[in-house]
C-alpha cells in the first residue's frame, strides 16, 4: 500500500467516525427531547385531572347548598365535604399527588351519598336546578375517569421509554424518573 493509499483509508474511517459520533450525537439528543416532551405531556395531563376535580369540588358544595334548602342534611356530611375541599386545596398548593388522589377518592364517596340521598326524595329530583346539577356531577365523573385514563396512558408509554434500551442511557444519565400512575385508594388491587 502506498502513500496516497494509505491517507486515502485514513480520510475514510475519519468521515466514519465523525458520521458515527454527529449519527449518535443526533440520536441521543432527539431521544432526550422526547423524553422531554413526554414528561412535560404528562405533567399537562395531570393538570387536566386537577381541573377536572376542581371542577367537582366546586359543584357539589353547590348541590349542597341547594339540596340542604329541601332535606335536613347531616353536620358530619357538609363538615367531611368542606374538610375535604380544604384537604384538596392543601395537597393542590403543596403538589402532593397523592393527597389530591386521597382527598378526591374520599370525595368520591362522599358524592355516591349525596347521590343516594337525591334519588331517595323524588320531590327534590324534580327541582331542576338539582336535576342540572347532577347531570353536570354525572359529567364531570365521566371527565375525570377520562382524563385519569389519559394521565396513566401517558404515564405507561414514557416509563415504557425511558426503561428500555438504548434509551436508557439517555434516561439515566438525564434524571428522568418513572412516573407514578394514578391509583385511586378506593380501587380494587390488582392482579
Amino acid at each position: 500500500m502506498d502513500l496516497k493509499g494509505g491517507k486515502l483509508l485514513a480520510i475514510i474511517v475519519v468521515i466514519i467516525v465523525l458520521v458515527s459520533v454527529l449519527g449518535f450525537g443526533l440520536w441521543w439528543m432527539l431521544t432526550y427531547n422526547k423524553m422531554v416532551n413526554e414528561s412535560e405531556r404528562i405533567d399537562s395531563q395531570w393538570a387536566q385531572v386537577t381541573n377536572a376535580y376542581q371542577r367537582k369540588f366546586d359543584l357539589i358544595p353547590q348541590l349542597m347548598n341547594i339540596t340542604d334548602s329541601y332535606l335536613n342534611w347531616e353536620a358530619s356530611t357538609y363538615a367531611n365535604i368542606t374538610n375535604l375541599r380544604m384537604q384538596w386545596a392543601a395537597a393542590l398548593d403543596s403538589g402532593d399527588e397523592q393527597g389530591q388522589i386521597n382527598a378526591s377518592s374520599a370525595l368520591d364517596a362522599q358524592a355516591a351519598t349525596i347521590i343516594v340521598s337525591v334519588e331517595n326524595y323524588p320531590g327534590l329530583q324534580g327541582v331542576v336546578v338539582v336535576q342540572d346539577l347532577m347531570y353536570e356531577v354525572t359529567g364531570t365523573e365521566n371527565r375525570i375517569a377520562t382524563e385519569r385514563m389519559y394521565y396513566n396512558d401517558y404515564v405507561r408509554e414514557y416509563n415504557s421509554h425511558i426503561k428500555r434500551f438504548p434509551a436508557s442511557w439517555v434516561a439515566g444519565s438525564g434524571d428522568f424518573e418513572p412516573r407514578r400512575y394514578y391509583n385511586s385508594e378506593n380501587a380494587p388491587p390488582a392482579p
